[in-house]
């Protein structure tokens, strides 16, 4: 960033977004929109930002500022290489100053042209070992970023990719939380469908788990849904289990 004032409403305004984001999704579109954002300020002028996700080698747009950034982001995915896909195999940030006269990606550059996208900046995120990112910028005109706002984006990538990183670790979290209460409550409908089978032919526990499981098997049905068929059919109507989170 350009000065510790700028930094700090960088940091208030990601701390915001991972406060007021439900999912890891929601938070990287609120990050990709003030990146552009950001950036815009910086060099003057209209920018998009994509984000992409690489996992086990492989990469795809998982965010974007805006449904063009998502468009653009994903034309280097479909080429297979370029600017943003070298910075996440490189670390470092990588810059198509023109997309007219820079020779390393042609196929690439001339969607991107075709596209009114003459200019682009891939700047790497550290994320953790089994994941990188990277933020995507793109440009309407060559030669947009300029030296003073490649390390912005480099300075901004650095607090952004440690606010991600928390960001996957509570989404992370959030996930584990839930397939356990699911677990909980699968659990208690198939307690709940034994004692219904115990009742009805007098038989221990044991005895009426074998008879769940045994229709389970002869249904090539999930156990748990055999149990809420057995509730369903005493009831007559949907039964839940509850479980505060």
């Amino acid at each position: 960033m350009t000065n510790n004032y700028a930094a700090d409403e960088a940091v208030l305004q990601l701390q915001d977004f991972l406060l007021g984001t439900g999912t890891v999704e929601d938070f990287l579109n609120r990050l990709a929109e003030f990146s552009a954002e950001t950036l815009s300020r910086s060099v003057g002028a209209d920018i998009e930002c994509g984000v992409t996700l690489q996992r086990r080698k492989r990469s795809a747009t998982v965010a974007g500022s805006s449904e063009r950034a998502l468009m653009l982001d994903r034309i280097e995915h479909a080429v297979g290489d370029g600017p943003c896909i070298q910075a996440l195999r490189t670390k470092k940030v990588v810059v198509l100053a023109d997309v007219a006269t820079d020779p390393r990606w042609p196929v690439y550059q001339a969607e991107l042209a075709a596209a009114g996208c003459h200019s682009t900046l891939g700047v790497p995120l550290e994320i953790g070992e089994d994941a990188s990112a990277a933020l995507n910028f793109f440009a309407a005109h060559a030669d947009t970023f300029t030296e003073d706002s490649i390390q912005e984006a480099a300075g901004f990538a650095d607090l952004a990719g440690r606010s991600l990183q928390l960001a996957v670790r509570i989404g992370t979290a959030q996930t584990r939380a839930e397939d356990l209460q699911a677990a909980m409550e699968n659990r208690t409908s198939i307690d709940l469908a034994c004692g219904v089978v115990m009742a009805q032919n007098r038989c221990s526990q044991e005895e009426a788990m074998h008879i769940l499981t045994r229709v389970s098997s002869h249904r090539n049905q999930k156990l748990r849904d055999v149990a809420a068929d057995v509730l369903r059919n005493l009831t007559k109507v949907e039964v839940r289990t509850h479980f505060e989170a």
